[in-house]
């Protein structure tokens, strides 16, 4: 019976060797940080029909724009909650639009960015990204800076 509970120890211990062995090798061929996913808009913008397309460039007027669901102060998911925490733990002033509100927008956002997810933010017309690229932005000082020189504009 001991030989038998040694093997099972030693397979379990190799196993558990071979898994981090695996990892550790994984995390080698990805970046340290998720890399922002700026885009060309006007590839994207062209598939928005022109009235639409309108009021998205109108509200991409604000220097700092948040396509949400819900609103700053009641956000109506953890990614959108995410989003505003780190926009408002950076101390810019920024701008919000609830996409639930206006199905015609929330599907013409992704249109438009090329991008299938909300939250989305935009620094000066600029599509930065979702709530996990602005959290990976703001804890490497990226998007302080990038936020700074849209509020200096």
């Amino acid at each position: 019976a001991i030989g038998v509970r040694a093997a099972i120890s030693h397979f379990v211990t190799m196993r558990s060797l071979v898994l981090a062995l695996c990892v550790a090798i994984a995390a080698a061929f990805v970046p340290s940080r998720v890399a922002p996913r700026r885009v060309a808009l006007q590839m994207g913008a062209d598939r928005v029909p022109p009235p639409v397309r309108e009021r998205i460039e109108g509200l991409l007027e604000n220097k700092v724009m948040l396509f949400m669901k819900g609103n700053r102060e009641q956000p109506n998911c953890g990614f959108s909650n995410t989003a505003v925490k780190v926009l408002q733990a950076s101390g810019t002033q920024f701008e919000t639009f609830d996409v639930l509100s206006d199905p015609e927008i929330r599907q013409a956002i992704k249109e438009y960015s090329d991008w299938p997810t909300i939250p989305q933010l935009y620094v000066n017309k600029e599509f930065i990204g979702g709530s996990d690229i602005v959290y990976e932005m703001y804890k490497n000082g990226e998007l302080q800076e990038m936020l700074e020189v849209a509020n200096a504009s």
